[in-house]
């Protein structure tokens, strides 16, 4: 059984995951912790109940996405995986720290590069890969058929969407990504986002403004 976890961090109210199995072997999904409190919570947390953290993986490398990648790389010696289209993204991190204000260092290598069809999550089948770009050229989604829910990153948002306005993204590619990769899961599928509370595919078929018609 896959358990999930939600934790919220730094100025963009970023959505931090924690999965993991009854094995107790955990993924860290865009872990956004800014300073020492916020990346203390989380380790707590893996801790307290005695997790075993085996990856950091990403939906997307916007900054507010990656603020805690190094820490969480340092604190337990894992690595960290990307989809290859997301490079240039992350490779721009620090230039996009700047233009909001945040110091932030040099961008973490990639260890690894995730594509559509494998699985980053060693031993856990049933988590599938979705690529779902649009929001970035590499953003990519993670959804268990099994426990019927996704992890979306900035894709699909409850009652909106991730922004397009950044660089590498693209309306129409994402509206795309939504309905041909996201809206073709059952309806009860638990939506998980990269900001705000979790909706469901049926919800946002149903009432997201921007998916209409």
């Amino acid at each position: 059984m896959l358990h999930i976890e939600c934790f919220t961090f730094n100025a963009f109210q970023e959505n931090t995951y924690v999965i993991h199995n009854n094995a107790k072997d955990c993924w860290i999904i865009d872990p956004g912790m800014y300073d020492a409190a916020e990346v203390a919570h989380l380790k707590k947390y893996i801790a307290d109940n005695q997790l075993k953290p085996k990856a950091i993986i990403n939906t997307h490398t916007h900054i507010d996405h990656i603020f805690g990648v190094a820490a969480i790389k340092e604190a337990y010696n894992i690595p960290f995986g990307i989809h290859t289209k997301d490079a240039p993204v992350l490779n721009g991190a620090a230039g996009a720290a700047m233009l909001f204000g945040f110091t932030f260092g040099k961008a973490p290598e990639p260890d690894f590069f995730i594509t559509e069809g494998s699985s980053p999550f060693a031993g856990l089948e049933d988590v599938q890969v979705l690529f779902t770009p649009g929001h970035s050229p590499g953003s990519i989604s993670f959804y268990s058929p099994n426990a019927k829910w996704l992890v979306a990153g900035d894709v699909l948002f409850n009652g909106s969407i991730g922004r397009t306005d950044l660089p590498g993204g693209d309306f129409n590619t994402l509206i795309n990504s939504i309905k041909t990769q996201l809206f073709v899961l059952p309806e009860d599928t638990v939506v998980y986002s990269g900001h705000g509370p979790n909706t469901t595919i049926r919800n946002e078929k149903l009432y997201n403004p921007f998916l209409q018609g």
